[in-house]
């Protein structure tokens, strides 16, 4: 039996009664029940609602799931990356590695891709600030710093060919 049956039992049992709707006694009865079925009513909407917005959950739940699988390769998001004390992905990966960059103007930190930073600049997308970024210092020096024996004069390195 649901909650509108056995408001609707109760009410029959207190009819049942033949009781004098005059004294002060019955009157109060008979509020309690038609505030048990106003109560009952009001639960069977809930119900009703819960019931279509779990539905909505679920389409939910499953929109996000589809978008989760097209976003993150299965084989590039490894579940043990994940740390679920502080729900925060892992952007140690070896492969892909990620590097924290704050924008000089809204003070926003970005989680960027190396090859993200490798292009040069990005668009904040909290303030829309152009963020550079400038590696020619550091691939000079590398270029520097390296010997290719066929040159003719070679700062990097004491071979003296000429």
């Amino acid at each position: 039996m649901n909650l509108t049956e056995k408001i609707s039992y109760i009410r029959g049992l207190c009819d049942g009664l033949e009781l004098d709707e005059s004294k002060p006694e019955v009157k109060v009865l008979n509020a309690i029940v038609d505030l048990l079925d106003d109560m009952a009513f009001e639960v069977s909407d809930m119900e009703e609602l819960y019931d279509e917005l779990s539905a909505q959950v679920d389409e939910i739940d499953q929109d996000l799931a589809d978008v989760e699988s097209d976003v993150y390769d299965d084989e590039d998001y490894d579940i043990e990356d994940y740390d679920d004390e502080d729900d925060d992905y892992d952007f140690d990966d070896e492969e892909n590695p990620f590097y924290e960059v704050t924008c000089d103007s809204c003070g926003q930190k970005l989680n960027v891709s190396e090859d993200v930073l490798l292009e040069g600049e990005i668009e904040c997308p909290n303030c829309g600030e152009n963020l550079e970024f400038d590696f020619s210092e550091l691939f000079s020096n590398e270029e520097d710093d390296e010997c290719d024996a066929d040159c003719a004069s070679c700062n990097g390195c004491s071979d003296t060919e000429e």
